[in-house]
């Protein structure tokens, strides 16, 4: 796990300055605190920053070819390298060091663009190829590793991490108003757009080469739903998924240095847990965080009951509320882009904790999105068979849902109710926002008339209308994974996973999102993983004589971080102080009196803690990166 960066000048006969490489690196030393390098050729540079994994001795880079001419930044994982290594031995490739990334060199001079063909892992690499003064650059096909880019007038910029473009002053910093709201849809930002216009996110899947002042993008993988689907029983599928996560989870161990899992007691991590632990002759150490205060759902006994299972050295660390207020500078430096995840706050501190122990860390993270782990798959349908039932009466019954849901108070089925009898890319903005019909409404009498009209042209349900007709999906549930595949999962969960991990100089490593795991759980039938109400059906099922039925069966949690109460009462005023300041105003966004109606709206009844949240995060973001 690394931090990489490079700057090509558009002009092939302006030399390249280490000068500006090292600006570049300097503002993410959290991500490699264990080497730096910097390679310049031309008018390219690119640099590395290392946090040792594999290879401790030998693997520092950038990194080159026999001849030199090839030369490489990688950040991320290969776990299928040794077997690269050997095939590429067998057809000639002399190797000068034990590392994954040299694979990587080689891979490209054998194959070209279509060496990421070849690759098992998460990793974001640029390679330079002298002879050709060509970039090639490429992300790997789930999005577990960033990267960013900005071309302007002189050069193109690549970086793991928008601070490192945006510390070059040439690059304008304008605000993307179409991403804002974005953003306040969705609650993160989908897609490749950032807040700042000028910069980009390589998409997961997706590989650019940079060719005599040309940039070119294309997309080398998609997750696809075949017909010709798993023709064997739930049985077989249910084998051959062990078997799959075995070898997957054995891969993923492959490290020089100690290698943890980050334990939340839910069915996810408590699997990888047990292969991990069968995969090594050395005790497992195992992590988890709790929350201090009454009325809040504790991870710990459930996480304790599967360390104690497979008799790990386990750890852990509890928050406060003022840690959450005390954190927010660093969350929003950290993530860069504005994402809605609270619960970033237990994983930055339980990444602190992990650190102490540990380099490599193991999650669950990607199994909801496989395998229909949210409780939102199985009301969707539940909902659409509803449909199917009362024919042209949906939409009187969505409107009575909404309208009962109103007085009682029931969030949810006022939600619901406004999805009733509406196309799917009308209300499934993803598993985060689903539905969010209501605040999408509330949002647009938030905003000022100028800064509506600036931003028109973004619609969210065209947005999804694209989506949810891509990866050949033939059912509900399907079309449904594959979007949040697509944009909650890279988007906002990575995102998060990664930077927030990194900020601690850890690795994350995410066994269930091995495109192999992916393209079997893709080949499944529906009912192999939402039955009825259950959810994770296969999942489970691999996994009941192992895991105890307290854990498999639990109702899903993960950190429920108890953001929502802090909000609205202790921080409460915190909160006003900052979105109802003239700051905030002054940037023409919102109106402050709609604000201050959602506000006395959310410390009333609690209606709205992610649009709260959301709105405090843009502002802080505002703050830390354009003042």
């Amino acid at each position: 796990m690394c931090g990489i960066a490079g700057k090509v000048w558009l002009k092939s006969d302006r030399p390249a300055s280490q000068d500006h490489m090292q600006a570049m690196l300097s503002v993410m030393r959290h991500r490699g605190p264990d080497g730096q390098g910097i390679f310049a050729n031309g008018p390219a540079c690119l640099g590395h920053l290392r946090l040792s994994i594999i290879d401790l001795a030998t693997g520092g880079q950038p990194l080159h070819n026999e001849d030199g001419n090839i030369t490489v930044v990688f950040n991320g994982e290969i776990y299928n390298y040794r077997d690269l290594r050997e095939g590429l031995l067998k057809q000639g490739h002399q190797f000068r060091t034990q590392s994954d990334t040299e694979v990587i060199v080689h891979l490209y001079e054998q194959y070209g663009d279509d060496c990421v063909d070849h690759l098992q892992g998460m990793f974001a690499f640029a390679i330079w190829d002298a002879p050709k003064r060509r970039l090639f650059v490429a992300r790997d096909r789930v999005g577990i590793k960033p990267l960013y880019y900005a071309l302007t007038g002189d050069a193109l910029y690549i970086s793991s991490e928008m601070k490192g473009i945006l510390v070059d002053k040439s690059v304008p910093k304008e605000v993307d108003t179409e991403a804002v709201r974005r953003f306040l849809a969705f609650l993160y930002l989908p897609g490749d757009s950032t807040l700042i216009r000028t910069i980009r996110k390589l998409l997961p899947g997706h590989s650019m080469v940079l060719e005599q002042g040309q940039l070119k993008i294309r997309r080398y993988w998609d997750l696809r739903y075949t017909k010709e689907r798993w023709n064997h029983s739930f049985e077989d599928a249910t084998m051959e998924l062990q078997a799959l996560l075995t070898k997957t989870v054995q891969d993923h161990m492959i490290s020089d240095v100690p290698v943890g899992v980050l334990l939340s007691g839910g069915v996810d991590s408590s699997a990888i847990l047990s292969h991990a632990a069968h995969s090594t002759d050395k005790r497992v150490r195992t992590f988890t965080v709790g929350f201090e205060g009454e009325g809040v759902v504790d991870e710990r006994p459930y996480a304790r009951m599967s360390a104690k299972m497979f008799d790990t050295d386990h750890h852990e660390t509890t928050i406060r509320p003022d840690d959450f207020w005390g954190f927010l500078p660093d969350y929003v430096w950290h993530m860069e882009e504005p994402v809605c995840e609270p619960p970033a706050l237990a994983l930055h501190a339980v990444s602190q904790l992990a650190r102490q122990h540990v380099k490599v860390l193991l999650s669950g993270e990607g199994g909801d999105e496989a395998f229909g782990g949210y409780p939102n798959y199985p009301n969707m349908l539940r909902l659409r068979a509803l449909e199917n039932r009362v024919g042209p009466l949906a939409g009187v019954m969505g409107s009575v849902m909404q309208f009962v849901g109103k007085i009682v108070g029931d969030g949810r089925l006022e939600r619901y109710g406004s999805a009733m009898g509406q196309p799917l890319s009308a209300h499934y903005f993803s598993r985060a926002s689903c539905p969010t019909a209501a605040f999408i409404s509330k949002a647009q009498q938030l905003f000022t008339p100028a800064f509506i009209e600036g931003s028109s042209r973004f619609t969210p349900q065209s947005d999804m209308e694209a989506l949810l007709s891509q990866g050949n999906p033939s059912n509900m549930l399907d079309q449904m994974l594959y979007c949040d595949s697509k944009t909650w999962l890279p988007d906002d969960l990575l995102v998060k996973a990664d930077k927030i991990t990194m900020a601690s100089s850890l690795e994350l490593r995410v066994p269930l999102l091995d495109h192999k795991v992916l393209e079997f759980a893709a080949s499944l039938p529906p009912a192999f993983k939402v039955q009825g109400m259950e959810t994770k059906r296969i999942l489970k099922a691999a996994f009941r004589r192992i895991l105890p039925a307290e854990v498999l069966d639990r109702k899903k949690a993960g950190f429920p971080v108890p953001y929502g109460s802090w909000l609205r009462c202790g921080l409460k005023d915190r909160v006003r102080e900052t979105l109802l300041s003239t700051t905030c105003q002054s940037r023409g966004y919102f109106k402050a009196n709609k604000v201050a109606e959602l506000l006395d709206q959310n410390e009333g009844r609690g209606s709205y803690p992610k649009e709260v949240f959301s709105l405090l995060i843009l502002e802080l973001w505002h703050q830390r990166f354009l003042s």
